[in-house]
């Protein structure tokens, strides 16, 4: 069941860094994707700033949002060089 819960998280918060980001989304499959990464990004980021989510459902979407509109503003910057 966790499994399902995490491609869950991935793609709302693919879903809502694309729609804040870009303006729309990816496909469910691209929101998955971004998402994924993104949650792993935001872990990583969080933990270098010292900060958690408490482990629940809301503070790990919000974690992997953040982490996706890095992963895409990153992504912007790389095509526009």
């Amino acid at each position: 069941m966790s499994f399902l819960w995490f491609l869950l998280v991935g793609l709302i918060a693919g879903w809502l860094a694309g729609t804040l980001v870009k303006g729309g989304g990816f496909g469910i499959l691209g929101n998955i994707v971004i998402g994924i990464i993104g949650a792993m990004l935001g872990g990583f980021l969080f933990s270098l700033l010292g900060l958690s989510s408490d482990g629940g459902l809301i503070g790990s979407i919000i974690v992997a949002t953040i982490g996706a509109i890095v992963l895409l503003i990153i992504v912007r910057a790389l095509k526009r060089a």
